[in-house]
């Protein structure tokens, strides 16, 4: 018999609920502190849905470190889009972390998800790369503008120059002047 999890992802806590063809649940929701585990290592299980909000930033990286853990364990995880769940979860009264994960789990089971595409390990990693030497690049430039600026308070104008001859240019620029040597 087939077992469906629905797994709310959260920064704290995530909550799972496994259900079976029939829906009755197999296990009662519960909630689990040590995101480790909440990857599901059962054994009654064989797909897996997670939540996936594109537009949440919190959710995105949880959700996408648990499918790689999912992955890695042998299971058949799927990322589901969170516009989707969220229009078919919004007709619930109450709004529980239990009550979102059984939702989920039950819309698995129907077949009423869309999955989306989950990145790979190795797109991350470059992901990751490109936007720290983006933001390095941004700090680089605000630095030298904020540098400028400084200087033309003095009348010291720095003019045209490239980033390799900027700091020798600060430099003639500024060595006769007393402030600057200390």
């Amino acid at each position: 018999m087939e077992h469906y999890v629905g797994i709310d992802v959260s920064l704290e806590e995530s909550s799972v609920c496994i259900v079976d063809m029939w829906i009755r649940p197999e296990r009662s929701c519960a909630r689990g502190q040590d995101r480790q585990r909440t990857g599901g290592t059962g054994p009654l299980f064989r797909r897996t849905a997670i939540v996936y909000h594109p537009n949440w930033a919190r959710g995105r990286p949880l959700s996408q470190w648990l499918h790689a853990g999912l992955v890695v364990a042998g299971r058949d995880p799927v990322l589901l889009e969170a516009r989707h769940v969220k229009a078919a979860l919004s007709a619930m009264t109450v709004k529980t972390d239990r009550k979102d994960a059984r939702g989920i789990a039950q819309l698995l089971r129907m077949g009423w998800c869309r999955p989306v595409h989950a990145k790979s390990v190795t797109c991350k990693d470059i992901r990751a790369l490109l936007v720290g030497r983006k933001l390095l690049q941004g700090k680089l430039l605000d630095v030298e503008l904020s540098i400028r600026g400084i200087l033309r308070g003095y009348g010291l104008k720095v003019g045209d120059v490239s980033r390799g001859t900027f700091e020798a240019r600060i430099r003639e620029l500024t060595a006769g002047t007393s402030l600057w040597r200390r």
